[in-house]
Parts: structure tokens; C-alpha cells; sequence
């Protein structure tokens, strides 16, 4: 037989493991190339595995939910389409078991805790590590054994085994500091008329990762109103011929991820993450964009290196995210990498909201609908009051790094950036 391996594909820089969903084909079932094998899972992405030769499946070495490291193989094909025999186990590659089934929580990007800055850590790892009280700081002098020094989950068990064994006092500590919402949740009685549903897979990483951003960063929220007049005619202005000469739909998202960029260029603070008692200030700007999904389920993918781009490129990425996070066609590293997030929750009418910080990053920028308002405008012979087109924006930011001066500066910064949009701006 020729025997080909399907391994746990790498899906980012960071991700070094992921969850086998379902598996869509079994032991004797025919497979042609690229016909999708299994779904697999890493932080909110889901992803189809294709197959990587057309023969027949001989073995399948991983149960669904279990949680399986990139790179390992997960099943073996029979290139030449001989079903009858199954290949034993002992004349394979040697497999580690397959790992139990772990719980997962909303990821966090891979944070850095080397000297080097350059030291990634898995999904997994943060997960065990959030849910023992080990900052980033403390995991960082972690010895890793993994390739290229890597903390792998062993490494983290047994560093909290010891841990625990040389310090008997230290569990209700630890118990103290897990921000996991079941840990204290009481039981709800169910009685009457009522229809209980189970959360999805998706919604308990949201929850776990809400939760967890909670009780990680003291939130502090700051609101300001831009007049967006200029904005809102400049665009129904050229919207038409810009879809007619680009391809692409201009809408008011890119402007506004336009606004932050030059924002964050002045105040570099608002684009950083909490590692211990050290700040890290991010020089890429990496804008996350909130999208709805049609489940009602939320997804953050992330528009790398903003700073790069002018309004077209913004538009391409904001068009494309978007259409993919609808079409369930983001891949893991879409949502990678992050360091400030917008979300819009004027979509779906609400006038401001109050975000919840996507960790590790140190603040949320929120815009609201855009409304027609009476008000009140200062000219040369005096006030007037005039139709304008109002918008309120709103910023939850974390307050062990950012003090009230810069969130302030940095909202009102990002309005009167909106404000100042030139009416006459050529496409």
C-alpha cells in the first residue's frame, strides 16, 4: 500500500494546536484530492481539512473534540485505494495518545514572553495558565521543551504540580484569580413555560473570553459625538463611482479604521498589551473589526498592518474580512494579532455602547448610528441651527495602562479626526 499521512495543518504563526470538530469520513470510506476530510477548530475559526491524496481512509488516530498539536499526523490514506486492510498502529509512525478532550476558551494573540520578544505561546497553554494565575510575566521563566523552546502543555503541568507541592496554601489563590464564569455561576431553577437552549461551541469561548477580559482589566469607558456631516455627503457622493472604477463597496467602516490609524500614531500608548509589570508598545498597527455572524455569534478579524495601507486597501480588507467571516471562510491567522479593535455597534441601531476590551489589548473604540440632529453651530455672525449629521463614539480602555487623559485624548482625537474629513477628497 501507499500509505500517505494527514497531519494537523499549521494555520498561523501562532496557533499550535486545534480541535477535531466532526470528522466527515471514517476507517473504508473513499476520499478524492482536496475533498474535505474533518473540521477542525482554533480559537473561533472553524476550518475544513482537505484531503491531501484520492485513495481510501485506513486509520483514523484522533477522537472528535480532542485537542491535537499542528503537525501531528491524524489520519493515513491509502493511495492506492485498497480498503480491505487497515493499517495497525505498530506499523505506523509512532503517535503520542491522543490527548484528552481540554476545555477552550476565546484565545488570546500569542503574547510574548521571552527576553527575545519572540516566544509564542499556544491557545491551550494561556488557557491552563489564565486558569492557575500565571501571568505573563511568570510563564515567561517557564523552561519550554517544545521546538524552539516552546512551553508545551506538560511543560506548564508540571511547572504548577511542583509549584503547588512546594506551597500548600497557594490553591485558594489560584481559585481566587480563575475568571471562569461556571466557577461561581449558581444554578438557575427551570420552571413554567420556558425553552432551554445549548450554547454553541463559538458562544462558550465568547462567554469564557468576555468573562476573562473582565476580570483581567479594570474597564473605564469615556463617550465624545462627532459631526460627520462632511463624512456622510463625501460618501454618498462617491460611493457609485467608487464601486464603479474599484470593484468595491465603499462603506463608512475603512473610513473609520482611517481615523484611528492617524490617531494612533500620535498616541502610541493606546496601541500596546499588559505583560506583567511591562508594557509593550506594538509599532504594527493591527485594527480588529467586530463582525456579526449569522448565528448572532461575534467574530474579530483583523486587518494587519493599517498603517500601510490608504482608504482603497483599507476598503479591499474591510470587503474581504467581512465576506468571508459571513461565508465561514476565515482562516485561523485572520483573527490573529490584534492590537485595537472597532466595532460598530451602530449596525444594528444603537446610538453608543459601552465594549468589552478584546485581551490583550488595552482598548475598544466603539461608533454608533448616524443620526440627524438639530444643532447648534458657531459661524462668523454668530450661532445657528443646522441639520447635521451626529455620531457618538465611545471607548472602554484598561485603566492600569491608560488613565483617563489619554483615553479622553485619544476618543476626542479620533472625533475631531472624523470631523476634519475633507468633503472634496478625490477617489
Amino acid at each position: 500500500m501507499a500509505i500517505v499521512d494527514l497531519v494537523m495543518p499549521k494555520m498561523g504563526e501562532s496557533i499550535m494546536e486545534a480541535t477535531v470538530l466532526k470528522w466527515h469520513k471514517k476507517p473504508g470510506d473513499k476520499v478524492k484530492m482536496d475533498e474535505t476530510i474533518l473540521e477542525i477548530a482554533t480559537d473561533k475559526v472553524d476550518s475544513e481539512v482537505p484531503s491531501t491524496a484520492a485513495g481510501t481512509i485506513t486509520e483514523i488516530l484522533f477522537k472528535e473534540n480532542d485537542v491535537v498539536p499542528v503537525g501531528t499526523i491524524i489520519a493515513k490514506i491509502d493511495a492506492a485505494g485498497v480498503s480491505a486492510h487497515v493499517a495497525p498502529a505498530a506499523t505506523t509512525v509512532p503517535q503520542a495518545p491522543a490527548p484528552k478532550p481540554q476545555p477552550q476558551v476565546a484565545s488570546q494573540p500569542a503574547a510574548t514572553g521571552s527576553a527575545s520578544g519572540n516566544r509564542f505561546y499556544s491557545p491551550l497553554v494561556l488557557n491552563i495558565a489564565g486558569k492557575e494565575g500565571i501571568d505573563m510575566a511568570e510563564l515567561g521563566r517557564i523552561p519550554g521543551t517544545g521546538n524552539e523552546g516552546r512551553v508545551t502543555k506538560k511543560d506548564i503541568l508540571d511547572y504548577v504540580a511542583n509549584r503547588n507541592n512546594g506551597t500548600h496554601n497557594q490553591q485558594p489563590v489560584v481559585q481566587q484569580s480563575q475568571p471562569v464564569a461556571q466557577q461561581t455561576a449558581p444554578s438557575v431553577p427551570v420552571s413554567g413555560n420556558v425553552e432551554i437552549i445549548e450554547m454553541d461551541r463559538m458562544r462558550k469561548l465568547i462567554a469564557e473570553h468576555m468573562v476573562r477580559s473582565k476580570a483581567t482589566s479594570p474597564h473605564v469607558t469615556s463617550f465624545t459625538e462627532a459631526d460627520v456631516t462632511n463624512l456622510v455627503r463625501w460618501r454618498d457622493k462617491v460611493k457609485f463611482e467608487f464601486e464603479k472604477k474599484y470593484g468595491e463597496k465603499i462603506t463608512y467602516t475603512p473610513i473609520f479604521i482611517e481615523a484611528i490609524v492617524n490617531c494612533i500614531k500620535n498616541h502610541p500608548l493606546i496601541n500596546s498589551s499588559l505583560d506583567g509589570d511591562r508594557i509593550i508598545v506594538k509599532k504594527d498597527i493591527n485594527i480588529g473589526m467586530a463582525t456579526a455572524l449569522p448565528s448572532g455569534n461575534l467574530i474579530v478579524p483583523v486587518i494587519k498592518n493599517a498603517a500601510t495601507k490608504n482608504l482603497l486597501g483599507l476598503t479591499k480588507d474591510v470587503n474581504m474580512l467581512a465576506s468571508n467571516a459571513r461565508n465561514n471562510k476565515l482562516k485561523a491567522d485572520d483573527t490573529q494579532g490584534g492590537t485595537f479593535t472597532l466595532t460598530n455597534v451602530g449596525t444594528f441601531g444603537s446610538l453608543m455602547g459601552t465594549p468589552i476590551i478584546n485581551q490583550p489589548q488595552v482598548a475598544i473604540l466603539a461608533v454608533g448610528s448616524i443620526k440627524k440632529r438639530p444643532v447648534v453651530i458657531e459661524t462668523k455672525d454668530g450661532d445657528v441651527i443646522a441639520i447635521r449629521h451626529m455620531m457618538y463614539l465611545s471607548m472602554s480602555y484598561d485603566h492600569r495602562i491608560v488613565d483617563g487623559s489619554l483615553g479622553a485624548s485619544f476618543l476626542t482625537a479620533v472625533a475631531k479626526e472624523l470631523e476634519a474629513f475633507d468633503a472634496a477628497r478625490e477617489i
